[in-house]
């Protein structure tokens, strides 16, 4: 029986996870106590019906009841029911925002400011994130994605480092990318807003691209940057860190950004890492 335990930092996606297993033929259950994990996993071993997936999530909505699920987990070990944990998280920006939109309190924002939910939930998870066998950041994913990644790991088979690289392009003059971890300026490339016929295009027009990699500065910069991120990439996985985010910046963050995100991810991802693309300003424009 293939066990899967969901779980992660709340709002981060983990009923949108589900309701993915469970299209995917998991028998899930939600909100599941920890302490009931054993004799959860029995049952489904013992039911008439056949049930040979099952994912449930265990969070910090179970109250004290989280405090049990390292006793599970060893009980689980002991009885020879094998499992896999997924974590959920995203950047503590994205989380308030997502609270906000959502009106709904923190589970542990007992006086009612998120941010202080978010970093008491962050301490009690830390050792759970630490152990589980995929991480996925969704502060850049959409539902859509997120489905994808969950169908990768669970249906493909696919081997997802704990490493999520969102290359981000975005307009300088609408201010720099905040939660960059890294930022690129390729305002030195020619600019195609000043080519009539490119001017209302994106950088996802094959014609803007070709006109943005027209010019031998623009390869030999893309060159160099996966030079350097191939550097840095395991160095960052060693240290823990889960989330990458590569900014692109231009003028507008319309068309030599968004061309070249694409490019960085497509090579990245060619390189076997875990790279997704996002626009922050181009359909501002």
């Amino acid at each position: 029986m293939e066990f899967v335990i969901i779980t992660g930092m709340s709002g981060a996606g983990k009923s949108h996870a589900m309701k993915a297993m469970e299209d995917m033929g998991y028998y899930c259950m939600d909100n599941l106590p920890p302490a009931l994990l054993l004799k959860f996993a029995q049952l489904c071993q013992n039911s008439k019906k056949e049930i040979d997936k099952v994912a449930i999530v265990a969070d910090i909505r179970g109250g004290i009841f989280f405090d049990d699920l390292f006793i599970s987990l060893d009980e689980l070990n002991k009885e020879g029911i094998g499992y896999k944990i997924l974590f959920l998280d995203a950047s503590n920006e994205v989380l308030i925002n997502r609270f906000k939109e959502m009106r709904r309190p923190h589970p542990l924002a007992h006086n009612g400011r998120a941010i202080d939910g978010i970093i008491e939930e962050r301490k009690l998870l830390s050792e759970v994130k630490r152990r589980a066998d995929y991480v996925i950041n969704t502060s850049r994913l959409t539902i859509s994605m997120l489905r994808e990644e969950i169908s990768k790991i669970f249906l493909q088979g696919v081997e997802l480092r704990k490493l999520t690289i969102s290359v981000v392009s975005f307009g300088f003059k609408n201010g720099i990318l905040l939660d960059a971890d890294l930022v690129f300026d390729v305002r030195f490339i020619t600019n195609p807003h000043y080519i009539p016929e490119l001017r209302d295009l994106t950088g996802e027009d094959d014609r803007v691209k070709e006109y943005v990699f027209r010019w031998e500065q623009t390869n030999v910069f893309v060159e160099k940057t996966i030079d350097l991120l191939e550097f840095l990439i395991p160095n960052y996985i060693k240290e823990g860190k889960t989330q990458l985010v590569i900014g692109i910046g231009c003028t507008g963050g319309k068309h030599r950004s968004v061309a070249i995100a694409y490019e960085i991810k497509d090579r990245l991802n060619k390189n076997g890492h875990r790279a997704i693309v996002s626009h922050r300003d181009y359909k501002l424009e």
